[in-house]
């Protein structure tokens, strides 16, 4: 990105304080966007009702039905995912690949340190087995990522790095924790996204601090994970420090989807306003919930490309500020209905993602989700043969995320709750 010209800096010390320039962007993008998705909600309630779900241990390709989408609508987008998790938690990734997995997409899976070398080196195994998993990848060498510290931000930084050096072309990072798990097929997520322009960024964040200017924004604080390789918690300072007034402070969720734009941005652009962001968050708890959400929402490049959602459906108590209450099967009903593309936190083996695996993504136990790239006829494994990866099969579950992302991309939600300075 080239340095701004000479008058940039004069006529951003001119504007009123609490009003940060903003990139203008024409009007008639966003009201395509708003009319494709219109149009692919038509298209969608439209078609003929999907084939029921196989019986266990048969998955036919289902036949051809004016619900496949192939070369008939937009090119489908390539979604680079970063799987996360620490000790125990192989399993639960193992399984978060299945339910995410498409040819389309690249996969990192990044267990850190505080997991045993033989978790780390079965996950390596299993998930790279089978057909077509060359898109997989495991990080062999991790550091320590605590989530109340700067190492499991660093951790993200890293996965993301790994992605932009192993791939090329995808559009989009996808952050999941494995505490996260899908609501909709990976056909339905990639049918809908690509009606969608690809400079857009999932990010729900606030500037209301309120609370946490005590707790997590004053507070210093030290990771032990970013110098030491055995495991210790965060440690505070006895002194606090004043806010910033040389940028506007954001925070709101950990879980983020960003365009490759803003990747690059953040990892080997040479703007200097990432890195001094942070230096800023290394020594504050929580990092990973403010560095993305000030970065976008300071950046006059990338302050209109937000989206105030995260995709996730979340439920939150009053006693818990710091991590969303853990989902069980009574939430199933708000969970199916929310149009949400994931859901988080979901407890270990948990029956709702059973029911989730078997009611939503009519997934079968040790397989990927059953796709339009699975061609594989009279055999328990259909994904073992695999098609052509550009055509998709939504499924019902499309038809609500399209309705969702309507809704957040209408001018009045889009533009009233983007980068607010409260």
């Amino acid at each position: 990105m080239q340095p701004p010209a000479a008058a940039a800096p004069a006529a951003t010390a001119a504007a009123p304080l609490g009003v940060f320039p903003k990139d203008s962007r024409p009007l008639p993008c966003l009201l395509l966007t708003s009319l494709l998705l219109l149009l692919l909600l038509h298209l969608l309630s439209s078609s003929p009702a999907p084939t029921p779900p196989p019986p266990p241990h048969r998955a036919p390709f289902p036949p051809a039905t004016a619900a496949a989408v192939s070369s008939a609508g937009p090119a489908p987008p390539t979604l680079a995912f970063l799987l996360t998790g620490s000790a125990g938690d192989a399993d639960r990734l193992l399984r978060l690949l299945l339910a995410t997995y498409h040819p389309r997409n690249l996969y990192l899976l990044l267990l850190d340190r505080a997991a045993s070398a033989a978790d780390r080196a079965r996950l390596v195994h299993l998930a790279r087995t089978g057909p077509g998993r060359d898109n997989v990848h495991v990080v062999g060498d991790p550091g320590f990522a605590n989530p109340r510290g700067a190492s499991a931000l660093a951790a993200t930084l890293h996965g993301a790095a790994l992605l932009l050096r192993v791939g090329n072309g995808w559009d989009w990072f996808v952050h999941l924790d494995a505490a996260d798990y899908p609501l909709v097929t990976p056909d339905d997520l990639l049918h809908v996204l690509s009606y969608l322009p690809k400079d857009l960024n999932f990010i729900q964040h606030t500037s209301y601090i309120g609370w946490k200017e005590s707790r997590q924004i004053r507070p210093i604080v030290v990771d032990p994970g970013l110098y030491l390789s055995s495991r210790n918690d965060i440690f505070y300072g006895t002194q606090k420090r004043d806010l910033p007034n040389a940028y506007k402070l954001f925070t709101g969720s950990s879980s983020v989807m960003l365009s490759r734009k803003f990747i690059e941005y953040c990892i080997i652009g040479t703007d200097n306003l990432p890195r001094t962001l942070l230096m800023y968050y290394t020594n504050m708890p929580l990092p990973q919930t403010k560095y993305f959400q000030t970065v976008v929402c300071n950046s006059p490049e990338f302050n209109r490309t937000v989206v105030n959602h995260d995709l996730h459906y979340s439920t939150w108590e009053s006693s818990s500020k710091n991590e969303p209450r853990l989902l069980t099967m009574a939430d199933v009903d708000n969970i199916t209905e929310s149009g949400a593309a994931f859901g988080t936190r979901f407890p270990k083996d948990d029956p709702v993602l059973d029911h989730i695996d078997g009611e939503i993504l009519h997934r079968l136990p040790g397989e990927p989700v059953t796709g339009g790239w699975c061609i594989g006829v009279g055999d328990d494994s259909p994904c073992a043969v695999s098609g052509n990866p550009d055509v998709l099969r939504p499924g019902p579950a499309a038809t609500k995320l399209a309705k969702f992302l309507a809704q957040k991309l209408s001018y009045r939600s889009f533009y009233s709750q983007q980068c607010v300075w409260d």
